[in-house]
């Protein structure tokens, strides 16, 4: 597939720790979290979530979930292990569990002359039509921003994601600015929307409801609603920067 994540064989198990340098300075102090699991059956895929013990020594399965307090360079971080059906906010496609991060257009990609891992599977005889490597040229913010909205946030806004009602389809694929959000109005108005009228007005990020809702931390406005409790400060300013330099077609502005 040359979108979207790949075809798996039954048995397939797609893992993923997540961990928190206990020092930022120090990253060989990290303690793991917890570990996900999708794994692949025959009749689709499932998803289990264990939490670590505080020497790391054991994980026991979360079917529940759980809320954690992480410490990291002093600071108190409220972490969210989610439960089996908070997978699914992220991990659907026509409401089937599916896997989001494997995929021809973010493994495929060379930031260097180095093989992407696309290529390193090729080799392994991993994987079979698969389409080439490209070589990614993320040097432009539009580029940038496109590129972070596609792998932190298309997984939901698109036409069979979870959040498909919403209108918005931030693929990098897309091609359309309105289909981005360019003046265009929400579904549903509410304090999600921060009084404001389109998701993104050119030009005005101060006035655009996507910055808004990814620059809060109220669980009723912001973007993603799941996986963070903070604000992501440098995506913030990448995205404010695209903004800000769109014409009124929301494309890049000329100088």
């Amino acid at each position: 597939k040359t979108e979207g994540a790949f075809e798996f064989p039954v048995g397939t198990v797609l893992i993923k720790t997540f961990a928190f340098a206990t020092d930022q300075g120090a990253p060989d102090g990290e303690r793991a979290i917890e570990t996900r699991l999708l794994i692949r059956k025959r009749n689709g895929w499932t998803a289990d979530t264990y939490a670590w013990n505080a020497d790391r020594s054991v994980a026991r399965l979360q079917v529940a979930g759980a809320q954690v307090t992480v410490t990291s360079s002093g600071r108190d971080i409220s972490y969210l292990i989610p439960n089996r059906n908070q997978c699914k906010g992220c991990h659907a496609v026509d409401g089937a569990l599916t896997p989001i991060g494997p995929s021809a257009e973010h493994l495929g990609l060379r930031l260097s002359d180095a093989p992407s891992e696309l290529d390193r599977w090729r080799e392994r005889g991993l994987i079979e039509g698969a389409p080439a490597a490209a070589r990614a040229i993320l040097s432009g913010t539009e580029a940038r921003a496109r590129a972070y909205l596609d792998i932190n946030c298309a997984h939901c806004h698109n036409p069979k994601g979870p959040a498909n009602t919403s209108g918005l389809d931030l693929r990098a694929g897309q091609t359309d600015p309105a289909h981005w959000g360019v003046r265009k109005r929400p579904i549903a108005a509410g304090r999600a929307s921060g009084d404001m009228s389109f998701a993104i007005e050119p030009g005005r990020p101060e006035r655009s409801i996507l910055l808004h809702r990814m620059e809060s931390t109220d669980p009723g406005v912001m973007m993603p609603e799941l996986g963070r409790s903070t604000v992501d400060t440098d995506g913030v300013a990448l995205v404010r920067q695209w903004i800000s330099q769109m014409d009124a077609d929301g494309r890049p502005r000329q100088n």
